[in-house]
């Protein structure tokens, strides 16, 4: 029994031009790498922690093949919501809609052979800073000086209520559990694991693994994130896993 984790799936058989391999060599057949990897190391008795950006469908009618082909895989799965998930619904209609093998947190935990997760999406924050480990370069037409103003004050209210998200479905995990994890899609803490709102309160729930994506183009030259105070935080976002899912416990 192995638990693994991979993030930014993005999965596009419901809407094929929406294809990652229009960013890049390193995106070329990255859906047949990520199941080439999972089909030779993922056992049915193992779980697969997904941190969001699952698929590119706009609905769930769209997302369908995509759960098709993730439960086609061998394993138990756990989603976690990321920003590009549109198709993301209510949570009937998602129970309604993913297949037998694929599960998901909102607002909730998953439990699991004796381990617990929970965990909610986040959001941007000033308080991260990853200048230096990202290779990104800032559109210079889009954002004038008021339109970034407006948008730090909506991504402080947004990253407050994933906060408060977050503490919700926190504080129903097993306390009895033997590992307790929690999944985000947004990083929870910089780079450098400087002490943030969010590790604090994993710290409160006493938080072994935390378990994220959303960072592309990472360099991987510079060590980051890593374990801090009893919490060990994992990256997995695909491109910088190299589309294989990494055994996290």
């Amino acid at each position: 029994m192995n638990i693994w984790a991979i993030a930014d799936l993005h999965l596009s058989f419901g809407v094929p031009s929406k294809t990652m391999e229009v960013f890049g060599e390193e995106w070329t057949q990255y859906s047949q790498r990520i199941k080439d990897f999972w089909l030779s190391n993922i056992s049915p008795s193992d779980l697969v922690l997904i941190a969001g950006d699952i698929s590119w469908a706009k609905n769930l009618k769209e997302a369908l093949v995509d759960f098709s082909w993730i439960d086609n895989l061998p394993g138990t799965k756990v989603f976690i919501k990321g920003n590009h998930d549109y198709w993301w619904s209510s949570k009937s209609k998602l129970i309604a809609a993913l297949p037998q093998s694929c599960h998901f947190i909102q607002n909730d935990v998953f439990n699991w052979n004796g381990i617990s997760i929970g965990g909610t999406r986040l959001w941007e924050s000033s308080e991260f800073n990853f200048d230096g480990y990202v290779n990104y370069e800032k559109n210079p037409t889009k954002n004038t000086e008021t339109e970034v103003v407006e948008n730090v004050v909506d991504n402080e209210k947004i990253f407050q209520r994933e906060k408060e998200r977050l503490i919700l479905s926190l504080s129903q995990l097993d306390k009895n559990a033997k590992y307790k994890i929690a999944m985000t899609h947004y990083p929870p803490i910089s780079a450098d694991l400087k002490d943030s709102q969010i590790s604090k309160i994993l710290e409160e729930y006493k938080i072994d693994l935390c378990v994220f994506g959303h960072l592309h183009h990472v360099r991987k030259d510079k060590k980051l994130f890593g374990e801090k105070n009893g919490i060990k935080y994992v990256l997995s976002s695909s491109d910088f896993l190299n589309f294989k899912a990494l055994k996290v416990y």
